[in-house]
């Protein structure tokens, strides 16, 4: 069989289905191949031994890596036109006990959504737009991964261009979507460009806004409070599950309530739900979500204004408060009582997950 033809037809059917990694698991006898489609795993096709090796070595090739290397993870990036459309691709191996794995994270490139196509309910995509319009500070999205925090803040950043003509600037970790409103900068550790060196340099390029892939350590926390501080409005992801968990990360690395209170405007935590389908219900099946232009949505849990001050006030002990007032799971309750949202969708997260 033809290796770069059944790698592209493997690429193909992932990006028809929307998924946003793929999984190459080697296995003693045999070997699967795994999507993830809409959050869930899926197994998807079983390949002989022999085989997957050969894709791995493909894969690895095309991509710069070094394919006699199998005791250490690496990390690369590959464009690649699949279905007639431009992906990114990052692609990541991990030598397990046994064998070796790979993963494909994809990040299509024309897949770009506005606010009203991903937010669940119009109320929070105008509270968004409130945000995104404000002259400066520090604006934070947060949530796990796989939770559309990137996809938000493209969507975002689209609106403002469209909106006020201003010099936008971007660092990464990958470029998810190359955009050509906006100068994007990728980080690239070996080369020394770290998001704190990389915002460094760009705070010298003029920028009106500045979009930061992610909050990772406690440098990159300090300058990007910095940036916010000189006037800049800056965009970032956080690892957090609840808004409030955000503000208490920073003060975890080393960011000051009395900076907090001065430079953040908004922190946003979201997840992504499985919209009911009118056709299947409940229980959608793979054909029919591939035809579905719309499978999730978007609920937010939005810290700005009074709240956000007292919450921070609550961070110094000054305060007790149970902001912010209505949590994700207010809104997911709500999603469900409008049939927006399937009852399984609490039972997949749990309450107490959102």
């Amino acid at each position: 069989m033809d290796i770069e033809r059944k790698t592209k037809l493997i690429l193909t059917e992932a990006i028809e289905l929307g998924a946003s990694d793929v999984h190459f698991i080697p296995r003693e006898k045999d070997s699967l191949v795994r999507f993830r489609v809409d959050g869930k795993l899926l197994d998807v096709e079983r390949l002989s031994f022999p085989l997957i090796k050969k894709l791995l070595a493909h894969l690895k090739f095309v991509s710069g890596m070094d394919i006699g290397d199998r005791r250490r993870p690496q990390n690369r990036g590959l464009e690649m036109i699949i279905h007639h459309q431009r992906v990114f691709m990052r692609l990541s191996t991990f030598p397990s006990s046994s064998i070796e794995t790979l993963v494909i994270r994809l990040f299509p490139q024309d897949r770009s959504k506005s606010l009203d196509q991903l937010s669940l309910f119009p109320y929070q995509t105008s509270e968004l737009l409130k945000l995104i319009r404000k002259p400066h500070g520090l604006i934070i999205i947060c949530g796990p991964t796989g939770a559309g925090k990137t996809t938000t803040l493209y969507s975002l950043l689209q609106k403002r261009a469209e909106e006020i003509n201003e010099n936008i600037i971007t660092l990464e970790d990958p470029v998810e979507q190359r955009q050509s409103g906006f100068l994007q900068m990728e980080i690239n550790e070996r080369a020394g460009v770290t998001y704190a060196a990389g915002l460094k340099s760009l705070l010298r390029h003029d920028p009106d806004l500045i979009m930061l892939g992610e909050v990772r350590d406690a440098e990159t926390a300090q300058m990007a409070v910095r940036a916010a501080l000189t006037g800049h409005i800056v965009l970032t992801t956080l690892h957090s599950s609840s808004s409030k968990g955000a503000l208490k990360r920073l003060v975890d690395l080393g960011v000051s309530t009395v900076d907090l209170e001065e430079v953040v405007e908004g922190v946003v935590a979201q997840k992504l739900v499985d919209l009911y389908c009118p056709y299947c219900g409940e229980t959608c099946s793979l054909h029919c979500r591939k035809r579905r232009s719309r499978r999730r949505g978007a609920v937010y849990e939005i810290l700005s204004g009074i709240e956000l001050r007292e919450c921070i006030k609550n961070l110094e002990g000054i305060a007790d408060v149970s902001y912010p007032s209505k949590k994700l799971n207010d809104w997911v309750k709500k999603g469900i009582a409008l049939g927006y949202i399937s009852e399984k969708e609490w039972t997949r997260f749990g309450k107490g997950g959102f």
